[in-house]
C-alpha cells in the first residue's frame, strides 16, 4: 500500500466503494462520476503508478485486470459468450497516463465503459 494513495485506501477498505468484483490481484468498483451506464474502475491490489511504469514483473497483475474486465462485461450484459461483440454489444477499456488525459489518481486503473454507443475520440 502506498500511503496517501486514494485507490490503495479503497482496496484496503479504508474508503467505501461499491464493489463490482474482487480477485486475488484486482479490485473493481463503480466510478463515482460515470461516463456511461456501466463505468467500472479495475485496479491492481498492488500499487503500480500507471501504464507507463508497467514492467515485465507486473504482467500477472495487468493480465488479471483484463480478465476481470471480461468477467464484469459479461456479468453486466455488455457482451455474451459466443456472440461477436462487433455484432451485438461491446465495451471500451481505457488506461489513462498523465493528468492531461484526466488521470487524477496515480495508481494504475482500467476503465470499463459500456451500455451505450460510445463516440470516438473518448470524452
Amino acid at each position: 500500500m502506498e500511503p496517501g494513495c486514494l485507490f490503495c485506501r479503497i482496496v484496503a477498505g479504508e474508503i467505501p466503494s461499491t464493489e463490482v468484483a474482487s480477485t486475488e490481484k484486482s479490485y473493481a468498483f463503480r466510478d463515482l462520476n460515470p461516463q456511461a451506464p456501466t463505468h467500472v474502475l479495475i485496479v491492481p491490489r498492488r500499487h503500480i503508478v500507471n501504464a507507463d511504469t508497467v514492467v515485465a514483473e507486473d504482467a500477472a497483475d495487468v493480465a488479471d485486470l483484463l480478465l476481470t474486465a471480461q468477467t464484469i462485461a459479461r456479468a453486466e450484459g455488455l457482451v455474451r459468450d459466443g456472440v461477436d461483440p462487433a455484432e451485438e454489444g461491446g465495451y471500451r477499456l481505457a488506461f489513462n497516463v498523465g493528468e492531461i488525459t484526466g488521470n487524477s489518481v496515480p495508481h494504475l486503473h482500467l476503465h470499463l465503459l459500456g451500455g451505450r454507443r460510445l463516440g470516438w475520440p473518448p470524452g
